[in-house]
């Protein structure tokens, strides 16, 4: 199954953590795509520094559940701490799509709540996929162009 998966980090060598993250993604699932990493400002939460922002695309046979923790496990290891709800981090690892699947479950919304509304996800992910799409949102780039007529 095809997974879209957000990378950010806001703390320490970013460019350096998300590229461990993604070797560490290597060894879980097939990479596909890796976009280039965008600096971006925070959204929402309090004030912190600039994140660096990408997307990479998979292919794995995991079920969605296993996968984010998989994720979650690469974060924690990155040195990902969760005191303050969208606060700065080390490391943040968002799965973003799965296939055609919607999932609502405690544990994990799929496709992700609030990636339609977020540029940082957007702008990398056109450039590796130029034609993806979020399932019940639409097609990536009209996404990002009514974000853009938002500002």
């Amino acid at each position: 199954m095809k997974y879209v998966i957000a990378l950010g980090s806001n703390l320490g060598d970013r460019q350096s953590i998300l590229t461990h993250a993604i070797d560490s993604i290597k060894l879980i699932a097939e990479v596909i795509a890796v976009s280039s990493f965008y600096d971006t400002n925070p959204v929402g939460g309090p004030d912190q520094p600039n994140y660096l922002n990408g997307v990479v695309i998979v292919n794995s046979e995991k079920l969605p559940e296993e996968l984010l923790k998989l994720l979650q496990e690469i974060e924690n290891s990155a040195g990902r701490t969760r005191e303050i709800k969208w606060g700065a981090r080390t490391l943040d690892l968002d799965l973003i799509s799965a296939g055609e699947i919607h999932i609502d479950t405690e544990f994990l919304t799929l496709p992700h709540p609030r990636a339609h509304e977020r540029a940082f996800v957007l702008q990398p992910w056109i450039e590796i996929e130029p034609g993806g799409a979020i399932v019940g949102r639409g097609q990536i780039t009209d996404l990002l162009a009514a974000l853009g007529s938002q500002e």
